[in-house]
This record gives structure tokens, sequence and C-alpha cells, in this order.
């Protein structure tokens, strides 16, 4: 959850529901003083819209015309509570005409789709016409952790259902069926990804144990009492 690699420009996450929210616009505006052509781009689900902080933080992207695109990941339930429940407004997107900004929808579950609504929001900002508040309809097959029992407030027909519309197999068939890809050709990929993940989990298993001093590395000033 928290990993970052400042390298390649991931900054990294925030354990505060909409807590890099403002850290995206602060990275906007870094960018602009700095006069690159970068942008910043801050993640959240449907539940972190309602954080004042997303208010505050679109206001003031708006107004400074920052280049920061906000990817809404609306998953339809937060951890567990339906997004109509704590919403009037249809879209999270719709909240994007209060801060004189375009708000967006996109299917979620086409790759393709949010490759090209990025795309334009992305130009966008780089034109220097300000924020982009996109919002990914998507959904989740787990649940948010591994104690959630997700069964309890969604439908197994409703589960199976957005399963039909997987993005990985969706972009699959969208390659085999332009002529892009031969079947074998994705199913070497497939192949690769799981080595990858066998070898992720193979060099964990084997690694020793962490010094006990790493827990408090970068924790405390050294020397520490």
């Amino acid at each position: 959850m928290h990993v970052a690699d400042v390298s390649v420009g991931m900054l990294g996450a925030s354990g505060i529901v909409g807590g890099g929210i403002p850290l995206a616009a602060g990275a906007a505006l870094s960018i602009k003083y700095r006069g690159t052509d970068q942008v910043a781009v801050g993640f959240f689900g449907d539940g972190a819209s309602n954080q004042g902080v997303f208010h505050e933080s679109l206001n003031l992207a708006s107004i400074w015309d920052l280049p920061v695109i906000y990817v809404c990941e609306n998953n339809q339930y937060a951890e567990s509570t339906p997004v109509s429940a704590v919403m009037r407004v249809k879209n999270v997107a719709d909240r994007a005409v209060a801060y004189a900004v375009p708000g967006k929808v996109v299917d979620g579950m086409d790759v393709v789709a949010v490759y090209l609504a990025a795309k334009e929001a992305i130009e966008r900002a780089r034109k220097s016409e300000g924020p982009t508040l996109l919002e990914c309809k998507t959904y989740r097959f787990e649940g948010h952790e591994m104690g959630d029992p997700h069964d309890l407030y969604r439908s197994k027909e409703e589960l199976e259902q957005w399963k039909k519309r997987d993005p990985i197999r969706r972009l699959r068939q969208t390659l085999i069926g332009s002529g892009d890809f031969a079947e074998k050709d994705a199913e070497t990929i497939e192949e690769e990804v799981k080595k990858e993940i066998e070898d992720a989990i193979k060099f964990a298993d084997e690694s020793p144990y962490p010094d006990p001093e790493e827990a408090v590395r970068g924790v405390f000033v050294s020397p520490y009492i």
C-alpha cells in the first residue's frame, strides 16, 4: 500500500482516505513552478470523493490551472457502502462542474477507453488548460481486504455479471480480434507473468528475516533513545 518510487515519479500512497488528493495538487504546483511537461495524477476511490479535501483540492487546482488529473476508481461500494447511499448525484464526475473543470465518466473495465480518456486529459494539462476529473466505473471481484465478507452487501449474480466484463479478458479478445495478437502471443504473456509472480514468491520465501533495526530505520532520528 505504501510503495513509492520517486525515480519514476511514483510519490507513494497515503493511509488516509483521500490523502493522496492534495498531494497530487502539490506535485502539480511544483510542476508549474518548474515549467516541466510533467502531469500529476491522483488516484482515489468513490468513498474518498466525499472527503472535504477532494473538494478543496479540486477547487485549488481549478483556480490555479494546475496540471493534474484526478482519477476516481469508482468500484460502486467504497469499502462496503453502495455509492447511491452516500451521494445524491449519479456520477462523481458530475461534481467537476462546481469547479469549472471537465468531468468525464469512462468505462473502467475497458483498457482502451481509459487510455484514450487519460491521453486527452494529459494533453489538456500540458497545454496549461488545468485539471480533469476522470471517473472510471469499475468493480472489485474480491473484498475490500482479506476480512471483508463481501457477499453480505452484494449479490453473487451482480458479481458474476461484472466478471463477464473483466478488463484483462476484454483486452485480450480485442487484440486477438483485431489481428494484432495471436492466441499464442497472449498465452506467452500469461506464462511470463505467472513465472514473474512465482519467482517473486520464491524470493520472498527464501529471503532471511530483516534486521530488527529495520523497525526503527527512517522512523526516528539516529541516535535515538
